[in-house]
């Protein structure tokens, strides 16, 4: 499985605590394992980890993570 991060992924979690920043990539390594839900009105899903909502498409064994941001950020 291959992980690719956007820019504005990397951008959000360089921002990020050390302790969050582990968090948050140990939740998506364990992906399809989760909280995962399909988006609604796009195409996608997001995985959920605490606060903080990842929002990713995959094709075959590509995970593209294309955002990352709070939960009342993220869907705006």
């Amino acid at each position: 499985m291959e992980i690719i991060y956007s820019k504005d992924a990397i951008k959000f979690l360089n921002k990020q605590t050390r302790q969050t920043q582990s968090r948050i990539i140990s939740a998506i390594e364990k992906i399809p394992n989760g909280d995962i839900r399909k988006l609604k009105g796009r195409s996608g899903y997001r995985l959920r980890v605490g606060t903080f909502r990842i929002l990713f498409d995959e094709k075959g064994t590509i995970i593209n993570i294309i955002d990352i941001d709070n939960r009342g950020q993220i869907y705006k």
